[in-house]
């Protein structure tokens, strides 16, 4: 039998000890993600709030005589009292718009306009609705007990998406709750990312990659969720004051319009023709409808102040990073795929545009 060299027996237990040392740590990463990972959209969320609110933590601290815990309790109750404002008085005009529905089912007094005749000269589909219409003004009740398989439906799924809604709002509160907590450790927390990003990216590009993903999730919060969340507001004001049925529920879709990057328009233009068809030709419903009308296209102003702050993030990788994140995330995802794509895209173009040291290719270059 031949003997085994010695170095080969050496190199041999020591590559089995990196294969069990490795095979542990796979284990352990694998195990650790599990255990995280029904957290990690919140962790994540609450990660983009911090860094996007903590110029104010650093404007209010010296104020407050340097209390990073005090300033940044307080951050979190102004966030919260600006946001319970417009959600009370959108579920508040939600709950009138039900109850208003209710009221007309049960005392009967739902009536619906008979269809005007030009209705069934429309191609393809005026006959057809022209019929439905007409069999709606005079037998709604049996109409109504025809289709009941196909209301049940719709409501079931307006009910679970009013439902995910509200889901999303308390993981936002909570996501708010722990931002303050990373607020309040703010100045730590930014020495250890510089210090995870340097051990990955080395002394020289670690400060300056994990300063670039600062901007950049600040950029797109501001100039995204930001200003949806402010048309959303205006839009909303108009809505509720003018009495318009369901305008939380329309508001809210203004928001997510808002954040993947579509025009408000696709709401506004409809509740202007609504209100017009339904309240007629006056002083407050034009006020209305002008009032609306700006509201709706007021992004086209604010998004160059706000998301050209900082870093350049083309419109497309906003677009794209909101519907990925809204399929595979839901509310949570349509808030954070567009701060992710974004970070992605802003270190891809660094990393090309890094200045390549001297190599065979390039020798003999000047």
């Amino acid at each position: 039998m031949v003997p085994i060299p010695t170095l080969e027996k050496v190199f041999s237990r020591d590559l089995l000890d990196v294969l069990i040392r490795a095979g542990l740590v796979a284990v352990l990463v694998m195990f650790c993600f599990q255990i995280f990972s029904p957290f990690l959209d919140l962790m994540l969320w609450s990660v983009i709030l911090a860094i996007t609110l903590y110029p104010l933590q650093v404007r209010f601290k010296g104020k407050l005589g340097n209390k990073d815990g005090i300033t940044a309790t307080l951050i979190v109750l102004i966030v919260i009292s600006i946001l319970m404002v417009p959600v009370y008085l959108l579920g508040a005009s939600l709950a009138e718009s039900v109850g208003r529905v209710m009221t007309m089912v049960k005392t009967d007094s739902f009536h619906i306009p008979p269809p005007s005749a030009t209705v069934a000269s429309w191609p393809l589909v005026g006959e057809p609705l022209y019929n439905l219409w007409a069999q709606a003004t005079t037998d709604l009740p049996h109409l109504a007990q025809k289709f009941i398989p196909q209301i049940k439906g719709v409501s079931l799924s307006l009910l679970s998406k009013l439902a995910g809604v509200s889901m999303g709002l308390l993981l936002f509160i909570v996501a708010l709750i722990i931002a303050g907590i990373f607020l309040a450790y703010g100045e730590s927390g930014h020495r250890s990312a510089v210090r995870i990003v340097t051990r990955f990216s080395g002394p020289i590009n670690g400060p300056k990659i994990a300063d670039l993903c600062t901007a950049t999730i600040r950029a797109v919060a501001l100039g995204v969720v930001g200003i949806a969340f402010i048309q959303m507001l205006l839009v909303g004001i108009g809505f509720v004051f003018m009495g318009v049925p369901g305008a939380g529920l329309l508001a809210l879709a203004v928001l997510l319009l808002g954040i993947m990057q579509l025009p408000a328009t696709l709401i506004t233009l409809p509740v202007i023709v609504f209100v017009f068809m339904s309240e007629g030709a006056s002083t407050a419903t034009i006020v209305f409808a002008i009032y609306v009308f700006i509201a709706g296209l007021v992004d086209n102003v604010l998004k160059p102040l706000l998301l050209g702050r900082g870093v350049d993030v083309p419109m497309p990788v906003v677009l794209i990073g909101a519907l990925g994140g809204m399929v595979t995330g839901g509310i949570l995802g349509l808030f954070i795929g567009p701060v992710i794509l974004a970070v992605g895209y802003q270190l891809f173009w660094e990393w090309v545009d890094q200045v390549q040291g001297p190599g065979p290719d390039n020798q003999g270059q000047t």
